[in-house]
């Protein structure tokens, strides 16, 4: 038991010890995005914290759109951000609920501490609010506007309701401390005007509450128990206590904070993916380039591996940032045992077995993945004209090169010996076409002699191979230059984006949107769920097949 304790994070402490105390009796979460973008790879580890948290318990797990902020708000968020949650396996059961759901309540609260003497109506601006504010040094100074009757800010909080005030003529506040040492303590703005159209509400609202206030009412209603947010809510927590208080909810929520999760060299603010989307430079939220989550479910990556690295990440209260490279290991990891080892070649040049029958297409019998008998076999058409890796032919190799060059023999994949007896060129001088002869003795990979070969390459049938188009991601951003400029600006990788054109086995133009495979020695690639048509895939490659990472030990 002693080490089970151990083990667990600190928001499982603190849960064990709520329930031990009867501060609680069961464990409800929630994940409460905003609908203003895509997830991305961070809000994934939010998403299963939650839920597991609620899984962990037997309690619930709610999700919640804080769609408080109609000016950034879309139903294609709303729509996209279902399917992450639902594709990463976070199941919220008949708990989908949106803050606007409560804007009556709300507003009827913000009553309340009117009438507790505990808000007021503002006549500042935006920018007198900042100066009143003070600084983190000196303390702030009260409003002209702060010692207002009841029935006065009754009366014109009513007005602002019936949209009698223009955007920012009037806003309403909680009444707090202004020379608290908590700048969220001095006094915040709890609703403004808005004369905007709300995706669920319409045009019901010209007055929005602010999301400090919003966020503890939505927990309090729907009974949340352990409000798990990031770091940067920390001195946000005393406010967001004090709304829960005030209004007098019986079953007050606890705020927890915990360490987002940074990745290296990523692009996962919303305003910087918003300008490579208009600008054009992706083909939208989704590209397999982005972390978004979208982007990495169509890139390849499933919620297995993403719920890895989650784990791996672990939960802890210091900021941290993850290697890129931790995450392509959890999808090699995920996918060794799971998918087929399939022949493609990306970069083509032709192979031609001399002395090999002109007519004649030979079946072979392959086994699909070496690790992982229960995936079977399928059969790989062989030819006399085939392709292979251009980098698996030199005219003059270097020492230790134990591929095709002339005189040298290799074992063909699954097939025959074959040796290297001469090569054609183009006007270029480029190599166009490698010849060689086989030995028909050595079917299935082995000479009955006994002799061997150092090399091994993989190949396609030039006569039963299709060409498909395959994309080779590299990081959006240029890693040797740091993600961003000296004006801000994002530091990209020209070469972020490479289409080829490949030839691969028949087998593979069966492939739907997201099938996944191993290219022997190129990587995992995936089908693309966008431009991918029947018989016709389009590959994008998840991952290449090494890696620099490695665990750290235990």
């Amino acid at each position: 038991m002693e080490n089970e304790t151990v083990s667990k994070n600190f928001i499982e402490q603190i849960i064990d010890k709520d329930l031990a105390e009867g501060v609680y009796d069961t464990v409800h979460t929630r994940f409460p995005p905003e609908p203003n973008g895509y997830l991305h790879i961070g809000h994934a580890k939010s998403i299963l914290l939650n839920y597991g948290l609620a899984q962990e318990y037997h309690g619930k797990f709610n999700m919640r759109f804080d769609d408080t902020n109609p000016t950034k708000e879309k139903i294609e968020f709303v729509e996209s951000i279902k399917e992450d949650i639902k594709w990463l396996g976070a199941d919220w059961e008949d708990r989908l609920y949106f803050a606007s759901d409560y804007f009556d309540q709300m507003y009827e609260n913000a009553v309340k501490l009117i009438k507790k003497g505990k808000a007021y109506v503002d006549d500042l601006n935006a920018e007198q609010i900042r100066e009143y504010r003070g600084t983190l040094k000196e303390p702030g100074k009260e409003s002209p506007y702060r010692d207002r009757s009841v029935e006065e800010n009754l009366k014109l909080f009513q007005e602002m309701k019936d949209g009698k005030y223009a955007d920012g003529e009037k806003v309403l506040r909680a009444k707090i401390d202004m020379a608290s040492p908590n700048m969220n303590m001095r006094d915040p703005v709890i609703y403004r005007v808005a004369h905007m159209t709300h995706h669920n509400t319409g045009d019901k609202w010209c007055i929005y509450p602010m999301y400090d206030f919003a966020h503890p009412i939505e927990d309090a209603i729907e009974g949340i128990t352990h409000s798990i947010c990031t770091l940067e809510f920390e001195d946000h927590r005393p406010l967001y206590d004090w709304v829960v208080r005030e209004l007098e909810y019986p079953h007050p929520p606890k705020q927890i904070e915990f360490a987002k999760l940074y990745l290296t060299n990523v692009v996962t603010g919303k305003r910087y993916i918003k300008k490579l989307v208009e600008e054009g430079i992706v083909d939208g939220w989704d590209d397999p380039r982005l972390v978004s989550i979208a982007a990495l479910r169509r890139r390849g990556f499933t919620p297995e591996s993403i719920k890895m690295f989650v784990e791996l990440c672990g939960v802890s209260k210091a900021n941290s940032s993850v290697d890129y490279a931790m995450l392509e290991y959890c999808i090699r990891e995920d996918l060794k045992m799971k998918r087929p080892r399939m022949m493609a070649v990306l970069d083509p040049i032709k192979l031609v077995i001399d002395n090999y029958p002109k007519d004649q297409i030979e079946y072979l019998d392959v086994v699909n993945n070496l690790e992982n008998e229960e995936l079977g076999h399928r059969k790989v058409p062989f030819s006399r004209e085939l392709y292979i890796e251009r980098e698996d032919f030199m005219e003059v190799p270097p020492r230790k090169y134990f591929r095709l060059f002339p005189g040298n023999e290799v074992r063909l994949m699954h097939a025959y010996f074959v040796k290297c007896e001469s090569f054609v060129k183009d006007e270029n001088g480029k190599v166009i076409e490698v010849h060689c002869t086989y030995d028909p003795s050595t079917k299935g990979g082995n000479a009955p002699d006994g002799r061997k070969v150092k090399g091994t390459i993989h190949w396609v049938s030039a006569e039963e191979g299709r060409p498909v188009k395959v994309r080779l991601y590299e990081n959006i951003i240029d890693e040797s230059k740091g993600v961003y400029n000296e004006d801000g600006s994002l530091n990209l990788n020209p070469n972020s984006l490479q289409e080829v054109t490949a030839y691969v086995e028949p087998e593979l133009m069966k492939a739907k949107a997201y099938d996944s495979f191993q290219f022997v020695r190129n990587g995992y690639f995936c089908a693309d769920s966008k431009d991918s048509k029947e018989g016709e895939p389009v590959f994008n490659r998840i991952v290449s097949l090494k890696s620099s990472f490695k665990l750290p030990k235990a």
